[in-house]
Formats: structure tokens, C-alpha cells, sequence
């Protein structure tokens, strides 16, 4: 799925400075060429990975003690492979890399007490590099085997891949050697790097052997459709109703303010991704944090758009509320939308609010993940086609050129129904609209599969404004 503006470097080191956390050992040093990120990469075919390592690298991180009482610092104890041959600079900003990860891996601070019974969750957070490139980190927290109270520790693998659930099931495996021994883990993962990614649709089956349960086939499938293998909808309708999640999706679809709350970070980056995840074919522009460590919490106080999972136990930091949406995940939460602009139920015209509802309402109960991501999909793809679709209609050629230009004032005139026409003129402003038309003036013979869904469409409203008429068209 996507592409989206970040918090860069400077960004993150200027926030840090606000809270006074500038010095050597407070300071969690992040990678001067990555960022923190959005949603997705910047092609919306994850299949061109096929055949590339399934990851970059593993990492374990523990929690060590610090000289202050109930204070931790996440630090590194084990990675896979280790780097040796790096050239001194590589290996200077790969060790930054792994600061930032081991941050991420443990965003809500410091300040944990030794824990006898401990939940795993898995969840994933991503770091985009300056070219726009991006790695992912999928992480799986849970209780290491031991007596007595203990910190958890934090499993974290570093992919190109954008495949949630074949990272979840790569974690079991993990999870299941490292009960026995951490050096079990080693032959897996050096089985599974040497494995070729597969391309969406298929399976790799890795060989690996466990003392006292001998060999084991692993099969890893990847989904048939790439676009969504990052993707889970099910947390989202979990959480949230239908006329929610679609007031959550106007009010994204606008490029506003909307900070996430969740007692699990599993719970934030779930639901993150798959809003971001709703805009398809159109990619969120902006600060896109799926779960902001507590270090970067002034980040809520930024004045352009973003996107923002927090936990509950940071809830307080949010002191300014105007022009933001807070959407309160968290269990036992009296109101789940917060709002402040009270216009969200009116952005979607009312008979493409009515079919979407309607599109949504049609899923089984006990849909499986990939039959509700269909529908999901689907539904808000279909949305973009009756409202925007007739873009097509007004690029056109630049002479000789091999760009052309797209009549934008034109293009939100003929919008129809006319009761679509405000909403088209309003997201026609966005940034998404924006960066999406701009790819099309600079590629115009390239079409892909919003294009075939606008063709499809149109080809059955011709065929049924002929029949309307008594003729066929």
C-alpha cells in the first residue's frame, strides 16, 4: 500500500529538545538517513519484493535495569545475523538503526516493574529511509521463560516486506525455540533469510529440526492480493461501528488531525493501518506514527495533519483538542469519537454514505480476515470511483509531450450527482489528491488497478443509461 510525509530526523530531535531530553544518555539516538513513518511504501505492489530476502535482520531486546529505582533502557541482546564487515560509517548508522528500533519495540518509557504474568502482543511500526524507501518492524513482546518477577522482552524483525500476518506466524516459530534454547533460533532464521521471498499467491516451505519433535516443514503463504497482505480489518469493525468508521474515514480522507487511544499497541497499529489502508488508491501525506513513543509525545501538539496511536496511560498529554479527532480504542471507553469539529457524520454525500453502510452491513458475521478485507476493500474502493473517478475525463496530453495536465476546476464541475460536487471540490484540495494526480500528469499512459475499476464502472453505466433509454449501448 502507500507513501506518505514522515517525521524526519530534525523533526524528532527538535521535539526531544522541548523536553529537555538532548543529552548523550537520555537522547535515543535515531538514524540520520530513516525516519519515523507511515503506512506503506511507496508502491502499491508489494510484489515486487519477490525472490529478495524475507528479512533483514532479527533482534531480541531485554530490558536492562538503569541506577534509578523502576527505571529500564531497552537495550539490544541478541541480533541475527551480526554485521562484522561493515565499513566503519555502516556500521555507525546501523547501530543508530538499532536504537531506534529498540525504542520502538518499548515506546511507552521507561518505567516498568518485573512482571510474573505478561500477555504476548505483536505489533509493527515502520522507518523510512530519505529516498522514501522503508523498512518494517514487526514485534512480538512477551515474557522470557525464567522464575520469579521479570521484565518482558521484545522480539523485532526488520523487513522490506509488508506482510503482517506471515511475520506473526515467522514469530510462533521464534517464540516456540526460544523456550527451549536462544540458540535454536539461530537455524531457522538462517533457513528462512536463504528462502526466497514468494510472490503474492504462493507458499515457501522452510525445513528446520527441533530436538525432541525432529524435522519440521514450515509453510509460509503470502495473500493472493498484495495490496492488503499489510492489513487486518478486524481490530477496526472490532473496535469501532460502521457509521464510525465511516466518520473516522471522512475525517481522514480530509487530511485532519486524529489521535488514536488503546490499552494495546497491537490494538494501535492494527487499527492505523487499516485506516490508512481505507484510502486506497490515494496514500496518506502526512505524520503517520501507528504508536508514539512516550519520548516524541509533543508530536500531539503539531498543527498540520497526522495520524497518531497513543496508549492509554498517555491520554493526559493531549491538552489541546481543537480541530482533533480522538478516537478512544480503549476498553470501557464511555465515548469512543471525540470530536470538536462535530461535521464528520456530513462529509460523505448521504447516498454514498447509505451505500457504503449497506456494502459494509453485507459481511459474515464470522468473516474470515481475508473475506472481510474483500468486502472492506471493496466497499471504500467503490467509494472513490462514483466521486472521483472521472478524472480520467479531464487529463490531457501535453502536445508531443509524454506528460500531460490535468483541468482540475473542470474536473470538480462535472462531478456527479451534483450532490457529490462538495465533497469532490474539498478533496480535491488534500495533499493525497494532489500527490496522486501529479503521478498521473507525469505517467499518463500508465494504468493500473484503480483505472480498470473507473473502466469497469463507467462500461456499466453506459450499459444501463442505453437500456434506461430502450436501446442497447
Amino acid at each position: 500500500q502507500t507513501a506518505y510525509v514522515w517525521l524526519h530526523e530534525a523533526q524528532i530531535q527538535e521535539l526531544l529538545s522541548y523536553q529537555g531530553l538532548t543529552g548523550t544518555e537520555k537522547t535515543p539516538a535515531l538514524p540520520p538517513s530513516s525516519s519515523l513513518a507511515s503506512a506503506g511504501p511507496r508502491s502499491h505492489d508489494p510484489g515486487h519484493l519477490s525472490g529478495q530476502f524475507f528479512f533483514e535482520y532479527l533482534v531480541v531486546v531485554g530490558l536492562k535495569r538503569k541506577a534509578e529505582a523502576g527505571s529500564y533502557e531497552p537495550q539490544i541482546t541478541y541480533q541475527f545475523p551480526k554485521r562484522d564487515s561493515l565499513a566503519k560509517f555502516q556500521k555507525e548508522e546501523e547501530e543508530k538503526s538499532l536504537k531506534a528500533i529498540a525504542l520502538f519495540c518499548f515506546p511507552e518509557g521507561v518505567n516498568w516493574a518485573p512482571l510474573t504474568e505478561y500477555p504476548s502482543e505483536t505489533f509493527s511500526f515502520v522507518l523510512t529511509e530519505v529516498d522514501g524507501s522503508r523498512r518494517n518492524g514487526y514485534c512480538r513482546r512477551l515474557l522470557p521463560s525464567g522464575r520469579g518477577a521479570r521484565p518482558p522482552e521484545a522480539y523485532c524483525i526488520i523487513s522490506r516486506l509488508a506482510c503482517f500476518g506471515l511475520f506473526s506466524k515467522i514469530f510462533d516459530e521464534v517464540e516456540k525455540r526460544r523456550q527451549k534454547s536462544m540458540a535454536m533460533i539461530y537455524p531457522f532464521m538462517q533457513s528462512l533469510r536463504e528462502a526466497p521471498v514468494p510472490a503474492p499467491g504462493n507458499t515457501v516451505k522452510i525445513t528446520s529440526f527441533i530436538p525432541e519433535s525432529g524435522t519440521e516443514i514450515i509453510s509460509l503463504t503470502r495473500p493472493v492480493d498484495s495490496r492488503l497482505e499489510h492489513v487486518d480489518f478486524r481490530a477496526l469493525f472490532r473496535c469501532l461501528g460502521d457509521e464510525e468508521v465511516l466518520e473516522v474515514f471522512a475525517a481522514t480522507v480530509l487530511e485532519r488531525r486524529i489521535i488514536f487511544i488503546a490499552d494495546e499497541l497491537s490494538t494501535l497499529s492494527q487499527v492505523l493501518h487499516a485506516v490508512a489502508a481505507l484510502l486506497y488508491p490515494f496514500a496518506w501525506q502526512h505524520t503517520f506514527i501507528s504508536i508514539v513513543p512516550t519520548v516524541l509525545i509533543d508530536v500531539v501538539m503539531a498543527p498540520t495533519p497526522y495520524l497518531l496511536g497513543i496508549t492509554s496511560r498517555m491520554r493526559d498529554s493531549i491538552t489541546d483538542t481543537s480541530d482533533l479527532l480522538i478516537v478512544d480504542l480503549s476498553d470501557g471507553a464511555k465515548e469512543r469519537l471525540i470530536k470538536t469539529t462535530e461535521d464528520e457524520d456530513t462529509i460523505i454525500p448521504p447516498k454514498l454514505q447509505e451505500e457504503l453502510l449497506q456494502a459494509l452491513g453485507s459481511r459474515k458475521k464470522n468473516s474470515t480476515e481475508e473475506e472481510l478485507n474483500k468486502v472492506v476493500s471493496e466497499a471504500f474502493l467503490s467509494f472513490f470511483v462514483k466521486t472521483v473517478g472521472h478524472f480520467t475525463g479531464h487529463v490531457r496530453r501535453r502536445g508531443g509531450s509524454q506528460t500531460a495536465i490535468f483541468h482540475k476546476e473542470k474536473f470538480c464541475k462535472a462531478a456527479e450527482p451534483k450532490a457529490n460536487r462538495p465533497f469532490v471540490t474539498l478533496f480535491s484540495k488534500t495533499q493525497m489528491f494532489d500527490i496522486f494526480i501529479q503521478h498521473v500528469e507525469r505517467n499518463p499512459h500508465q494504468e493500473g488497478f484503480f483505472h480498470k475499476k473507473i473502466a469497469a464502472y463507467q462500461k456499466a453505466e453506459k450499459t444501463k443509461g442505453g437500456w434506461a433509454r430502450g436501446r442497447v449501448v
